[in-house]
């Protein structure tokens, strides 16, 4: 256990190749280029014992514009909705390169183990690569890697199995999943079951489940979380809108989840499940609204990335961190950290 209480640290996701970038400030593992910082990484949030996990990622057609010309897919179906404009259209990636990018995660996850982290997490979550092939609606291939479900999920299937093989059974592998992902035409519920109860079969160590607002939940977070703990026996980890101590309780005594995660309260708390484990925990909120609708919805991310990013720059060096409300103060941070992309959208979600 960390001095901060942590049981399992995961970090940011990390990307597999540094050709398919998500957002400003990605770290990339794909090569042996900058190990000895990999390492350092490792050395440093695996003291004390602490679990640290890398959690592998590749975010597909969910690469901005302002990184790629034409990113890939499962196949050439573009973004829709209100961030459309952010994302040019995706092609198609043929059978050798999906395998190629299975072989990106498993030598990332091999990267890992070989730099001193503890495990790894594969980010199925957000709309993200693995989650595209998961989707009827983004996966209309005709190849293994398309059609029925289990053709969908051999491309999630084959990285796990790919690590587990070139890293060992000792070797933590957990997933993400999100259940904002969950729609009618493209990944329903059922096939959300089905892929939980598939890796589970499989080995996986732990599956994170995350949602909106666990407490204040639009979309049945506590009871798909509670039936998935029923369906397996692999524990459970559930992220997103825990503040109280007493919904945590909760959440673990009627079997919603073995774990909790924790995200944005960490950022600002790094010692907080020792705050919450001697009843020093004080939950607070960050009511970040500018006041205007339109400016609220397009900048909401940006305004809690560039809070958390921000704050973790301060842990990193050896500074306290700073409660604030002003969500303006997130903005001036993303963009001291990443000029002008970092007010432009970075995910569809």
């Amino acid at each position: 256990m960390g001095p901060g209480g942590a049981g399992i640290v995961i970090t940011g996701n990390v990307m597999v190749d540094r050709s398919a970038i998500a957002e400003p400030g990605n770290v990339v593992v794909d090569d042996r280029v900058d190990f000895a910082s990999l390492k350092q990484w490792a050395q440093a949030g695996t003291a004390n014992n602490t679990q640290l996990w890398l959690q592998l990622n590749h975010p597909g057609k969910q690469s901005p514009k302002m990184f790629s010309k034409q990113p890939i897919a499962p196949s050439s179906i573009p973004i829709f909705g209100p961030n459309q404009r952010a994302f040019n259209a995706p092609r198609a990636l043929s059978t050798a390169e999906v395998e190629a990018i299975i072989q990106k995660f498993i030598n990332a996850a091999v990267l890992a183990q070989k730099a001193g982290f503890s495990g790894v997490q594969i980010h199925g979550a957000f709309g993200y690569l693995v989650n595209q092939f998961l989707s009827r609606r983004d996966n209309q291939r005709q190849d293994q890697y398309g059609g029925t479900l289990a053709n969908r999920m051999r491309f999630l299937m084959n990285i796990y199995q790919g690590i587990r093989a070139a890293c060992g059974n000792r070797f933590p592998i957990s997933l993400k999943l999100s259940l904002t992902d969950i729609n009618l035409d493209g990944f329903t519920e059922e096939d959300f079951q089905a892929v939980v109860k598939t890796m589970a079969a499989l080995g996986v160590d732990m599956i994170e489940v995350v949602g909106d607002d666990y407490e204040n939940s639009q979309i049945g977070f506590s009871g798909m979380a509670h039936l998935l703990s029923q369906l397996v026996e692999t524990p459970i980890a559930i992220s997103g809108g825990l503040r109280h101590i007493s919904a945590m309780e909760e959440a673990l005594g009627r079997r919603d989840a073995q774990l909790i995660g924790m995200c944005t309260p960490m950022a600002v708390m790094p010692d907080l499940p020792n705050r919450i484990l001697s009843a020093t925990y004080q939950p607070f909120g960050l009511p970040f609204k500018i006041g205007n609708q339109r400016l609220d919805d397009r900048l909401k991310s940006i305004i809690v990335n560039g809070y958390c990013e921000a704050q973790v720059k301060r842990i990193a060096e050896g500074k306290p961190t700073k409660v604030y409300t002003n969500p303006w103060r997130s903005v001036l941070a993303s963009v001291q950290l990443h000029g002008i992309n970092g007010l432009r959208t970075r995910r569809i979600q």
